[in-house]
């Protein structure tokens, strides 16, 4: 039955219909208080003056539809199938962050803290999210400074021979080693640390002045002090944000800037009255935008599954399910949410500034204007999950022919830039630990060779006592990355920020993160930078490994002279410098050299090399 047949027959009852192509592929989504009257509307031709209903009724050849109670049942079923199928003609929500949380590890022995912006279901607890970004950084920092619970990626089931730096500067108690801590004192960190993100601070300030007193009293006045200068800080807390929330209601402001298909939005948070961080989003292929579609679509994304709510958001379109989504918030959030189009006063006012800047985004995005180092640091940090902005990156490669002169390049960004004066080649020697000047047993296998290269490096550092990189980046998969972790384990470094990017896909992958890749759009700054960084470590690589393969093969030609041993071949060069320089010098440069005899000699095998073919 064909499509427009299967429409007239469809109930006049809420649902949810689905338009797929000939392949089976979903091409739409959408929801409608009467199925009927919604679809058939697709296949009447006065809309396909309209663009886009035009180009996805030519690609239609099946529909499916499912039958509802009501249209808020419509309405979480649409949200739920659209990102279960993320339908080509459906608005996507495409940003390069979502909203910050933290994570807490409940179910570990030693629980840590993390900040996240994925929610999964492992057993760990979720606080957020928090606005801005730096906000969730600061509580981790303070849960690391005062609690001493730690963000690391260390494996702590079992012990190391020695702790990272965040021991010795007081920010973690140490778990990984024995006996730099015990499993009471751990606990105790981990629950007042738990107390403080759950919001339960009038527990933890009794629990702390309790500890306190009980500490004075054994006369341990050092842990007692410690104990008075939290609760004064956790006082200083709670005074501020009953400030903060006496000042207004959490807002959000939500605009956008079209020049389809290229499209940027931005989304402003209020929260006590004051804007304290926006989102950015961006689009690269809405050929046919639709403002009536393109609001809701993004507003049901942004909040039909959101952790918390504000009371009011604030768009500059109405839409036609602008009271559905309202009642359906509401319910969720437990408070009333209004969804308004101001259309004066202060709030217009902001409405209009929100909108400014997203074309400022939409200029900064799509025109290609020159980001600052420090905008693309706090990126990278934010894309990555890096406890801090990037300030050093060192970054890997391997290069090698069929396993034949193994090399490996690192190449340094710092502060903003490629510094060439620190790039730094490896010839890698293999497992024997000898150079070879062919293919040696196992060195095509790259693992070994990235293990090679990363643990001479950190070697080499931690002789010299210098500081290690903010970041180490991998060219390669999960693979390589997992080879560089193992070459710094073996040197007892631990808790130290590596990542990889994978060839073609241009997946991100970070070290302890292995299960939520990162994939940037291909406009994202924080992309064009690693993919700089990567690049340059290519390049470099390669072109070492070129002059490594034309110095051995050069020498090789030489070699099979009789009569020109190693070190006769290393004159010439030294002195003519290749085989095409000695073939134009003649016999009598050559002469003062070597001898007249083994000059001719030369240039005439140079001149008829022997034939190695089995022919």
């Amino acid at each position: 039955m064909e499509p427009r047949e299967k429409a007239a027959q469809l109930p006049e009852s809420p649902g949810v219909y689905l338009f797929k192509d000939a392949g089976g592929t979903v091409l739409y989504v959408g929801k409608a208080r009467n199925l009927r009257s919604r679809v058939r509307s697709y296949f009447t031709e006065s809309r396909w003056i309209d663009a886009k209903t035009g180009s996805l009724a030519r690609e239609i050849a099946d529909l499916e539809t499912i039958v509802v109670g009501n249209e808020r049942e419509a309405l979480a079923l649409e949200h739920n199938l659209i990102k279960k199928y993320r339908p080509k003609f459906n608005v996507l929500l495409r940003d390069d962050k979502t909203y910050p949380y933290i994570k807490f590890t409940a179910a570990e022995k030693y629980p840590r803290v993390y900040f996240t912006r994925r929610i999964k279901k492992d057993g760990s607890l979720y606080f957020g999210p928090y606005f801005p970004a730096g906000l969730a950084r600061r509580i981790l920092h303070f849960i690391h400074k005062r609690f001493m619970v730690p963000s690391c990626t260390v494996d702590l089931t079992r012990n190391h021979p020695r702790p990272c730096l965040q021991y010795y500067i007081k920010r973690c108690l140490g778990p990984c080693v024995a006996g730099l801590t015990t499993d009471e004192r751990y606990a105790e960190a981990a629950r007042d640390a738990r107390m403080f993100l759950e919001g339960r601070r009038h527990d933890l300030i009794k629990s702390l002045e309790e500890r306190m007193t009980a500490a004075a009293d054994k006369e341990l006045f050092e842990q007692a002090a410690a104990y008075r200068d939290l609760l004064r800080t956790l006082e200083d807390i709670e005074e501020r944000q009953r400030i903060a929330a006496a000042q207004g209601d959490d807002t959000d402001v939500f605009a956008y800037y079209a020049e389809p298909p290229l499209v940027a939005a931005n989304l402003f948070h209020l929260r006590g009255g004051r804007v304290v961080d926006r989102r950015e989003f961006y689009w690269e292929d809405l050929e046919e935008f639709d403002p009536k579609e393109f609001v809701p679509s993004l507003l049901k994304q942004l909040y039909l599954e959101a952790e918390y709510l504000p009371k009011a958001i604030h768009v500059s379109e109405d839409f036609e399910e602008r009271a559905l989504l309202e009642e359906t918030l509401t319910e969720r959030a437990g408070h009333k949410v209004e969804i308004l189009t101001p259309q004066r006063g202060s709030k217009r006012a902001f409405l209009d500034l929100v909108e400014n800047n997203a074309k400022h985004s939409f200029e900064q995005r799509f025109r290609v204007l020159k980001p600052t180092s420090k905008a693309i640091g706090e990126a990278l940090q934010n894309a990555l999950n890096l406890l801090e902005e990037p300030k050093r990156i060192e970054s890997f490669d391997i290069s090698h022919i069929q396993g034949t002169d193994t090399v490996a390049s690192m190449v340094v960004w710092e502060n903003g830039r490629m510094k060439k004066s620190d790039y730094r080649k490896f010839i890698i020697r293999g497992d024997e630990g000898k150079a070879g000047n062919g293919a040696l047993p196992r060195l095509n296998d790259d693992f070994s060779s990235m293990r090679e290269a990363v643990r001479r490096r950190y070697r080499r550092l931690q002789e010299e006592k210098k500081e290690l990189p903010s970041l180490i980046l991998i060219d390669g998969g999960i693979g390589q990355l997992h080879a560089a972790a193992q070459a710094l384990e073996s040197l007892q470094i631990i808790n130290q920020p590596v990542g990889s990017i994978a060839k073609k896909e241009e997946i991100l992958y970070v070290l302890g993160q292995e299960s939520e890749p990162i994939i940037l759009e291909r406009h994202s700054p924080v992309l064009h930078l690693i993919q700089q960084i990567r690049d340059e470590t290519h390049r470099f690589a390669v072109t070492f490994h070129r002059q490594r393969r034309g110095k051995r093969q050069t020498q090789s030609a030489l070699n099979e002279i009789p009569g020109v041993g190693p070190r006769t071949a290393q004159k010439l060069l030294k002195e003519f410098g290749s085989v095409a320089n000695i073939q134009r010098a003649g016999v009598e440069k050559l002469s003062a050299v070597v001898s007249r005899k083994n000059a001719e000699k030369i240039l005439a095998r140079l001149e008829h090399p022997p034939d190695h073919s089995n022919g």
